[in-house]
């Protein structure tokens, strides 16, 4: 029987502490609820057949060069290429968030694994996967899988220095790299792995004893985004001989607009993408405060950020990607379209994924043993006896569904306003029932 929803612990329901992490209803009155679909003409704009029509849904990874920057030549009638050009991707706009191993336990991560895997290799779906900060198994990069894999570098560096030396076995490139500055869920506060989850696997992947873990809310080494170019993503671009697009990840803030306008200037043409994560993100092993008082909606950072590269004329050079509460009331993929309307190339979840494993918290009550080590679901432990609850499976095989029902859902959302290609920046599609929020975002607004 599920116990009562309520912030206290049951060891100590009169003085004890109140639950740690979570979600509140602080920030549940989003902006993406009083956003609907409003551009839907079968007269004057022919819609399509959502289920006989052929969707293209991908979105680009990777730096996109205009027309007038691409290296080709014509000789003799046949098109050349004068030098090389950045690399892309052209992946499905939904990317599995970063979520280490250390923060789920391993029969977790192995479960959105195996569906990043299944989904390529059996679905055709292009799904990424993020490995989180904390490296990965060795076994699993110097095998072809890996180029379904986001290798992520965060402030903590943990796990670098097996990836560095697994670079010359490496049998393929992996999708991409991503250096993560900060996030929307704790930004300020940083990552703590208590050392109840550094279990000996934790140990011998990130090379370090058995302790609390912190990663810095910022790498140390860099104080501007004109830093960070010219270090961090010429060192990682190097190390992948150019041929691996490498993206930053920062949390949405006022100063989000100006991290992607000095993006668009890099000299190198070597930044990947930009991810942005709001304040409606995160799971049960951030901290309160941050959770609901730090941060910035995702809407509204995406869209500003999209009509500046619009005012320059460089939209789709550097691809948005957005995330932080995708999903969060009960439907992603209608998320997943009005973000890519209002200028986003994809978007990303992490938090949905461990529901779908089987997460027993919710918005209201909270189980909060995230950061405890001891999640009754197997989930976000390391305990043995505890892990051995998930069936691995059955985990993979639901994530494998949802994101089947999402391919579908979107494909529906698309067909409507007659697009057979994702609607980016399409926010005349969109209508918003709240005067504000349409001002804001620059669409109509319906009463």
């Amino acid at each position: 029987m599920r116990n009562t929803d309520t912030r206290r612990t049951l060891l100590s329901r009169d003085n004890g502490p109140i639950k740690r992490g979570g979600r509140t209803n602080l920030n549940a009155q989003r902006t993406l609820d009083k956003i609907i679909v409003g551009r839907i003409s079968q007269m004057t704009d022919p819609s399509l057949d959502a289920q006989r029509h052929t969707f293209d849904m991908r979105a680009p990874l990777g730096r996109v060069l205009s027309a007038k920057e691409l290296p080709f030549s014509m000789e003799g009638g046949h098109i050349t290429m004068t030098k090389k050009a950045p690399p892309v991707r052209w992946i499905y706009p939904l990317v599995f968030s970063d979520m280490s191993i250390g923060a789920l336990s391993t029969r977790a991560w192995e479960a959105v694994a195996m569906a990043t895997a299944y989904l390529n290799e059996r679905c055709n779906i292009p799904i990424r996967m993020s490995s989180g900060e904390g490296g990965m198994p060795v076994k699993l990069l110097e095998s072809d899988y890996l180029k379904y894999f986001i290798i992520q570098i965060a402030s903590g560096h943990f796990g670098w220095n097996r990836i560095v030396k697994a670079l010359p076995r490496m049998k393929v490139d992996p999708a991409a790299v991503l250096i993560k500055i900060g996030q929307g869920a704790k930004p300020g506060d940083g990552g703590l792995l208590q050392a109840e989850k550094v279990a000996p696997h934790v140990q011998a992947i990130r090379g370090v004893p058995k302790a609390t873990l912190s990663s810095p809310p910022n790498h140390q080494g860099l104080y501007s985004i004109e830093e960070s170019v010219q270090k961090m993503h010429l060192s990682l671009n190097a190390a992948f001989g150019f041929r691996v697009p490498v993206a930053i990840k920062c949390a949405a803030s006022s100063t989000s607009v100006s991290v992607y306008n000095n993006l668009l200037r890099d000299p190198y043409k070597i930044c990947g993408g930009l991810f942005l994560d709001g304040i409606q993100g995160g799971t049960g092993a951030a901290n309160e405060v941050s959770l609901d008082h730090t941060g910035h909606p995702i809407v509204s950072k995406i869209r500003d950020c999209y009509l500046a590269a619009v005012r320059q004329g460089l939209q789709g050079q550097i691809p948005l990607y957005g995330g932080g509460g995708i999903g969060l009331t009960g439907n992603a993929a209608a998320d997943a379209f009005k973000m890519i309307c209002l200028g986003a190339n994809g978007v990303f979840c992490g938090k949905i994924l461990i529901q779908l494993l089987g997460c027993v918290g919710n918005e209201h009550g909270r189980c909060n043993s995230c950061n405890t080590g001891k999640c009754p679901t197997g989930i976000c432990t390391q305990d043995p006896r505890l892990v051995k609850r998930l069936d691995v499976d059955r985990g993979a095989q639901k994530i494998v569904d949802y994101v089947l029902a999402f391919d579908s859902e979107m494909k529906k959302l698309m067909a409507p306003i007659g697009n057979s290609s994702l609607p980016v920046g399409r926010s005349d599609a969109l209508v918003s029932t709240d005067k504000a929020i349409a001002d804001k975002l620059g669409i109509q607004y319906v009463c």
